[in-house]
């Protein structure tokens, strides 16, 4: 509770030494500033509004940035220890790194709407390809979904409420709404780890995550979200060659949500390179990790 008059007082002075030209004077305030945690950013805010100077607004933006982060790397570590790792859940925590007052609802509606259009058109006697052209149809045809090559100077399209908004994201938002509406349909559709790429790929049935001998055999074929599109395996073989690359297992084993979540952060963290926002990189870095953590430590312990 931050009211009592101590406090009130103790932030008032904090709030003083907010413009110290002194980096380090600035830095003992702000981790002082940041223990108070999020109950304090309408305070902050208020002080943004009556500041004239720009180069105070700023740190008073980093700040409240500073406090939201928190508690996303908190809500990031929960999410990775929790038994199961929503893929959903995962998109929209990344999605509050940049808009950290998110309403998830509306979001879920507009998945909800997608997908019980694809729902009403399956059924149980289509092939897997039938059932792929139906879900790519609604999607890209009727919804309008339009994907684009990865931009890292638009990092809107890395956001799954951002590519519903807009209908348009790159190959890795794109991937991630399509999972999403797969597993809402029970339809065996799951990323794979192609050089370069963001591809999924639909599983027979049968396979199981761990460690399946030969998993490229257990792929009837794959599929790019930029657009729907549908490769065959000899298509895949021939990318292998063009970049050169061996085609081993590994990059055709189906990847865990909590590996999508990683990777998406790693690409994310790629719009950040000017020397302003260094710091969203590093942040972005450290949540990929604090997810590579949490993977390493289960496979020691099986």
């Amino acid at each position: 509770p931050i009211a009592t008059m101590e406090t009130t007082k103790e932030i008032s002075a904090l709030f003083t030494l907010i413009d110290d030209p002194d980096e380090e004077v600035f830095g003992a305030v702000s981790e002082k500033i940041v223990d108070y945690g999020k109950n304090i950013i309408p305070n902050l805010e208020h002080l943004w509004e009556i500041t004239p100077h720009e180069e105070t607004q700023n740190r008073i933006e980093l700040l409240i940035h500073r406090l939201h982060y928190r508690d996303l790397s908190e809500d990031f570590r929960q999410w990775s220890i929790s038994g199961h790792h929503d893929l959903m859940v995962g998109a929209m925590l990344t999605c509050k790194f940049m808009y950290p007052e998110l309403s998830t609802t509306p979001v879920l509606q507009e998945i909800e709407k997608v997908r019980r259009n694809i729902w009403l058109e399956l059924n149980n006697y289509l092939t897997p390809l039938e059932q792929i052209n139906i879900v790519t149809s609604i999607l890209y045809s009727y919804y309008g979904l339009k994907g684009g090559e990865t931009n890292y100077k638009e990092p809107n399209e890395f956001l799954l409420h951002k590519t519903l908004e807009g209908k348009r994201g790159n190959q890795i938002s794109n991937g991630i709404l399509y999972l999403v509406l797969c597993e809402l349909l029970d339809i065996p559709v799951r990323a794979i780890h192609i050089p370069r790429q963001f591809i999924v790929a639909y599983f027979k049935p049968g396979y199981s995550d761990e460690n399946i001998p030969n998993p490229v055999n257990k792929i009837e074929f794959f599929i790019d979200p930029t657009s729907g599109q549908v490769f065959t395996h000899n298509d895949v073989e021939n990318y292998f060659k063009r970049i050169s690359v061996p085609a081993v297992g590994a990059y055709f084993r189906p990847q865990k949500n909590k590996q999508v979540i990683q990777q998406l952060l790693e690409e994310f963290s790629k719009c950040f390179t000017s020397e302003k926002e260094g710091y969203k990189k590093g942040e972005l870095g450290d949540l990929a990790r604090l997810l590579l953590e949490g993977l390493r430590r289960r496979v020691v312990r099986t």
